[in-house]
């Protein structure tokens, strides 16, 4: 009986020093976890990419960025508190040390680091193009990527990517790929375009959004007055119901390409392209340009108007004309100043 008492105290005691030596383990633990949150870290880096995928992932990503020394202490302390589930893929910045617990909060609520990129009505994609590849904030997954494969990777079934990305500001995160911001900026101008054609006019003549994109792409390029789009719109619907060629210079200008030196030539006009509307009926195979709010509106609800000519004033603005006659007086007064 002595025996059995003194066997219960034994086994008591080392149950006692085993759980008294736990609470030591569990409270060192929770002393040096918490030293290790609370401490600022001497990062190598003051900006870095958290791509998309679980927290070991983004421990990894940032190990390898110099963001942290080690991904365990980070792992660990991303799952005891919960934070492993929130993290949230973006470019950020840090402009003092943080403490992992500082770095966690910021991954959690994703306190991005935004960019702006600014795409301009008018531009044509080969502009577009050269301001992605030269853009510094942005990774460049579609620099060697030819057209036809830049369009195959957007899933984009076209024959030419120009006048299909909406011209805009768009916030980019930092460190983030081109190719979804030309994701995004197709997906705004069909979106746009689909909208347009839905509410256009009874009147309007053309058979396909397609259509009305490059007509509002030849309206964006004669001028940069608002005030005027829909009359040049007006014009260019006339011409096209009466089988007239639409004689746009900004037309033969886009077809010319590189070989254009400086202003039109009448040679220039006489060489036929694709895009030469002075020796091609109708409208060109593609757009010329990057298409705004403004001139696609004009397109869909084009003046009614007589007009079948116009001519820059060289303020801006243009004047019509209804026929020949009228409109070779204003190229003499407002072209040749005579």
């Amino acid at each position: 009986m002595a025996k059995k008492r003194q066997n219960q105290s034994t086994l008591g005691r080392t149950l006692g020093r085993f759980f008294l030596l736990l609470i030591v383990l569990l409270v060192a633990c929770a002393a040096w976890l918490y030293q290790y949150a609370t401490t600022p870290q001497g990062y190598a880096t003051s900006d870095f990419v958290v791509e998309s995928g679980g927290v070991k992932k983004v421990a990894d990503q940032l190990v390898k960025q110099g963001v942290i020394d080690q991904s365990l202490p980070f792992l660990v302390l991303a799952r005891v508190t919960g934070k492993d589930k929130l993290l949230k893929a973006g470019s950020y910045s840090m402009s003092a040390p943080l403490s992992p617990w500082q770095l966690l909060e910021k991954l959690s609520n994703g306190d991005t680091t935004t960019l702006t990129f600014t795409l301009i009505e008018g531009w044509k994609w080969s502009d577009f193009r050269k301001a992605l590849n030269t853009n510094p904030h942005l990774r460049h997954d579609s620099a060697l990527m030819s057209d036809a494969e830049l369009l195959a990777e957007l899933g984009i079934s076209a024959l030419s990517p120009e006048g299909l990305f909406f011209p805009d500001t768009y916030h980019v995160d930092k460190g983030s790929s081109d190719l979804k911001l030309l994701a995004r900026a197709n997906q705004r101008m069909q979106s746009k375009l689909d909208k347009a054609w839905a509410g256009r006019s009874q009147n309007v003549q053309l058979k396909t959004p397609y259509e009305a994109l490059i007509l509002a792409s030849l309206v964006e390029k004669e001028t940069g007055l608002a005030a005027d789009r829909p009359m040049i719109a007006g014009v260019f619907a006339n011409r096209l119901r009466i089988g007239m060629r639409l004689q746009t210079d900004p037309a033969v200008m886009y077809g010319a390409g590189e070989s254009l030196d400086g202003r039109l030539r009448k040679i220039d006009l006489l060489t036929d392209t694709p895009y030469n509307t002075y020796t091609r009926s109708g409208l060109p195979p593609t757009p010329i340009a990057m298409v705004g709010d403004a001139a696609l509106k004009a397109v869909m609800h084009p003046s009614s108007t007589t007009a079948l000519y116009f001519v820059a004033k060289g303020d801006g603005s243009s004047v019509f004309s209804n026929n020949l006659d009228e409109h070779n007086s204003a190229v003499r007064k407002y072209i040749l100043r005579k």
